[in-house]
């Protein structure tokens, strides 16, 4: 028999896994037990951090505030949040104010101390808290064996608190002393005490939000804060979102007069200006080119349909809250004022499966029609809350790169691997290069499922071959799938190096059940094919953002809005100019001579502001030799490049997708 402490000494090893699962240091070990350590910059370590720095949030917004209520505090992406039910909102200075109390709470040491309790003794302990009493209500319900309904059960965040199995309660011990000198509802795992926190933390806002995520629910208060494993790596993460909100989509978007979000059309709602619609529609038209080349239909199909559509899909009673509000039509009343006719509920669609089944199905099918790939960009709605939205990450009105492919059994996975080798390349065109892959399963709570357990399992066997063959990371999310079936999602890593969930791959055997689709098959019977959903940009509005950010608003040459524009020394060589970039725009480069008043140096650095990626400049000497001087967006030049050179150089970096750089300059104008 050994703890943690006794196994692994280290003071970087701050938690164990004991047979597959986190536990607390302090955990008595078996022989028979498998342990493995984990350290403070893993993963886990990290969201061990994360969570017990919330608790010390916590402890310290009660000693300011004793009349502060808890609610949840779980580890998130980079850091923790803390939610309190209080009289008066925080403000920036009461932040700072907990961020000193908390450094006195951890530079004490106290020690995280787990302790089993029942129901009854959680009660008597917290019956000051009442969201934890709402917690161990939900908890005793499910353990007691309660058929508890889905929609009251404790969500992810809310498990951090009562987990499954037993409920425990974490003592903050005085380490002189051994008193308890804070405590709170918690599943755990934590640190073994508060030190390992160090100063590697900062509290960095506050919002508000609804008890358990509902509008019927009280509005609590919640700090935000993020937590490292030392003070150099808090100011890497500091500089690294001071780097974000320069790239942020929504001002670059300002900056560059990109699109905006009007608000006489409504919230979540974009228009896109002329520069932002160009690229948009070289996205989309190359996205077009690629989709013919590998054997893809172009279909089209309207915003809105009646509720039978969706009924049968599934989507009006799985995506309820999702859907916008119905608009009744078809109404027919005589002169009385009575209804002669009953109208039918239309819904704007949030999806556009249904109506590409709609489009299979309108004639007799073959065995020789498979497979079949329909794409679309559609539109589709959803009635997002407002305090969700952001930016053109978290629309109302969106458009998907969509597709659903109908096959056979026999062709699922290779149909699925071309699939997901075409999503690759597509996006590897962007210059995106970093991918992973998740697995998405259904997990053991079969009411958030439908269609047959055979069915699933095939879907998900054949999925998991062709993650795995591809030779990206795989990890696979229980509980994560689609309500019809399983599927994989690809990940992408930024300039910041931020993970961005893209493209998605789902296998689907229930709807064409659901809508009754067949095909007849080389024996003459008729059999049921299997649809693949993919969309590969995920919507085009949120893909832009990502671009946007991922190249802070300087795209390559073949998407940027304006690719040159030419700047004459003085105005007498402007018409040299107007000769140059009349024969680009011949070639559909999106070329422009500036030609307004301002002096030579300002109409550089509005084309620096612009992000143009090339300045073609000219003067006397220029036009004598018939050369341009060549600059670049990180303000490097060159000098005397020949007329026909230039333009071939520019043809070609729009041709081959490149960014430009110095780099790219030399290596382009270097002499062969």
């Amino acid at each position: 028999m050994a703890d943690g402490f006794e196994l692994f000494p280290d003071r970087s090893v701050v938690a164990i896994r004991v047979n597959g699962e986190l536990k607390d240091k302090a955990t008595t070990t078996t022989t028979e037990d498998v342990v493995e350590p984990i350290t403070i910059n893993s993963p886990d370590g990290l969201s061990i951090l994360r969570h017990s720095a919330a608790h010390v949030l916590a402890q310290a917004v009660q000693q300011v505030n004793p009349d502060a209520k808890l609610g949840i505090g779980p580890p998130i992406t980079d850091g923790f949040y803390y939610d309190f039910g209080v009289a008066e909102p925080f403000t920036p200075e009461s932040l700072k104010e907990l961020e000193k109390t908390m450094q006195r709470i951890v530079n004490q040491g106290q020690r995280f101390v787990r302790r089993v309790v029942t129901e009854d003794e959680a009660r008597a302990e917290e019956a000051n808290e009442p969201f934890k009493l709402e917690l161990i209500g939900l908890k005793g319900g499910s353990s007691a064996g309660t058929d508890v309904a889905p929609s009251t059960r404790p969500s992810g965040d809310e498990n951090v608190e009562v987990g499954a199995g037993e409920l425990t309660i974490y003592d903050n011990v005085d380490a002189k002393t051994g008193e308890t000198v804070w405590k709170d509802l918690c599943r755990g795992p934590h640190l073994p005490d508060t030190k390992l926190i160090g100063n590697g933390f900062a509290l960095t806002r506050v919002a508000a939000a609804y008890w358990r995520g509902s509008e019927k629910n009280p509005q609590l208060q919640r700090i935000y804060g993020t937590a490292w494993p030392s003070k150099d790596e808090l100011r890497a993460y500091q500089e690294r979102l001071a780097e974000a909100e320069r790239r942020d989509h929504r001002k670059l978007g300002k900056e560059l007069d990109l699109f905006s979000f009007p608000d006489e059309i409504g919230s979540g709602l974009s228009v896109w200006h002329p520069k932002g619609g160009i690229v948009r529609y070289e996205m989309e038209q190359h996205a077009r080119r690629r989709h013919l080349e590998q054997g893809y239909s172009v279909v089209y199909t309207p915003h809105l349909a009646k509720s039978d559509l969706f009924s049968i899909s599934g989507h009006l009673q799985t995506y309820a809250d999702g859907i916008w509000p119905p608009i009744r039509m078809d109404e027919e009343r005589n002169a009385d004022g009575q209804v002669v006719k009953q109208g039918a509920d239309y819904y704007l669609k949030p999806m556009n499966c249904p109506m590409h089944i709609l489009i299979y199905k309108e004639r007799g099918r073959s065995y020789r029609d498979l497979p079949l790939r329909l794409s679309e960009n559609g539109t589709v709605y959803r009635n997002e809350l407002s305090g969700a939205l952001h930016g053109l990450t978290r629309v109302r009105g969106f458009t998907q790169d969509d597709a659903h492919l109908f096959v056979a059994r026999d062709q699922l996975e290779a149909e699925t691997t071309k699939v997901l080798e075409f999503v690759i390349s597509l996006l590897k065109d962007f210059g995106l290069t970093d991918f992973k892959l998740e697995l998405s399963l259904r997990d053991d709570e079969k009411s958030k499922w439908i269609g047959d357990e055979q069915h699933w399992a095939e879907a998900t066997d054949a999925l998991r071959r062709v993650a795995l063959a591809s030779g990206l990371e795989l990890t696979e999310e229980p509980g994560e799938a689609a309500f019809y079936g399983p599927k994989i999602d690809l990940k992408t890593t930024d300039a910041l190096g931020r993970s961005w969930q893209l493209s998605t791959v789902q296998v689907d055997f229930n709807l064409p059940e659901r809508f009754q689709l067949e095909y007849t098959a080389p024996d003459g019977s008729k059999q049921q094919p299997i649809m693949i959903h993919r969309a590969l940009f995920g919507s085009i509005e949120r893909f832009f953002a990502i671009l946007l950010e991922h190249y802070a608003g300087a795209f390559p040459v073949w998407l940027a809005p304006t690719q040159v524009i030419g700047i004459p020394v003085a105005e007498e060589y402007a018409a040299y100019l107007d000769e140059i970039v009349g024969r680009l725009t011949a070639q559909g480069v999106r070329a422009e001579v500036d030609h307004s008043a301002d002096r030579m140096q300002k109409k550089i650095r509005n084309a620096a502001k612009s992000k143009v990626p090339f300045q073609l400049i000219a003067g006397e000497e220029d036009r004598s030799k018939g050369t341009v001087s060549f600059r670049f967006r990180d303000g490097s030049q060159l000098n005397g490049i020949p007329v026909d050179d230039a333009i071939a150089r520019i043809l070609s970096s729009i041709a081959s997708h490149e960014q430009v750089d110095t780099a790219w300059a030399q290596n382009s104008f270097a002499e062969e």
